[in-house]
Order: structure tokens, then sequence, then C-alpha cells
């Protein structure tokens, strides 16, 4: 149970590298959902390097979790790889509760494919995904 945690944590952060990449190469191929918007229009529309950069992000999320489980070696204290676990489990937390408006759990615009998906899976997994994290950097602190 101690490495099935981390490991599934960094298989769902890879996962979405993944997809992240896959939609820098193929951008429109994953749904309009990914995006929020307004009057059916997205309120901003990622370039092919940003959504990229997104998976690079993701994978590096998921070295930092492999690393405070002792899965991946990185050289780092781990006492800093607590601390950023911690720091990302929060960030995953204020993501899945969101900015009130077009993101989260308590967002107040609903009836886009963004805000459907947001609710049954983006908001769940980042919580999730946050819970996980911080139970990795509890397990492993030192």
């Amino acid at each position: 149970m101690v490495t099935l945690l981390p490991q599934a944590v960094c298989i769902a952060f890879a996962t979405l590298a993944v997809w992240h990449f896959y939609m820098a190469v193929a951008p429109g191929a994953g749904g309009g959902g990914a995006v929020p918007s307004v009057d059916g229009k997205p309120l901003f529309t990622p370039t092919r390097r940003a959504t990229a950069a997104v998976g690079v992000i993701l994978l590096v999320f998921a070295s930092l979790v492999a690393a405070t489980a002792h899965i991946v070696p990185l050289g780092v204290p781990q006492i800093a790889l607590s601390w950023l676990s911690y720091a990302l489990a929060l960030g995953l937390l204020a993501r899945a509760v969101g900015e009130f408006r077009y993101v989260g759990f308590f967002k107040r615009v609903h009836g886009t494919e963004f805000a459907r998906l947001d609710t049954l899976v983006y908001s769940p997994l980042c919580l999730l995904l946050a819970g996980g994290v911080a139970l990795v950097a509890v397990q492993h602190r030192t």
C-alpha cells in the first residue's frame, strides 16, 4: 500500500501529461470541453506550446511525487520534497475549489460543456490528486 498510492498518483499525472501532449499535436481532437467558455466562445485559446508546457509541468508533478515516495532519487533533501508536495496538494485543492466564477466546485457559470466536465471530472480529479499527493507527503516525511 505504501508504494501503490504514489504509483497511482504518478500514473495519473503522467496520463494527464500524455493527454496534453496529444492535444498539443492534435488540437481540437479532444472536443470543446477543455477551456471555460461564455456564450459559446472560449475565454482563452491555449497555444500548442502552452498545452505542451502544461504536459511538461504535469510530468514534473509526477517526478515530485515519485521522488517524495523514494521511487526515484532526485538528490533533493526529503524535507524540501515534502514541502513541495504539500504546496502541490494545496494548489490542487485550490483548483478544485475554484475561483468562484468559471472553474471549480463553487463556480457560478453553468450550462457549458466545460462546466459539466469540470463538475464531473476535472474538479473531482484535482481533489483526489490533492489528497493523494498530501498522503504521499505525510507517509514519507522525515
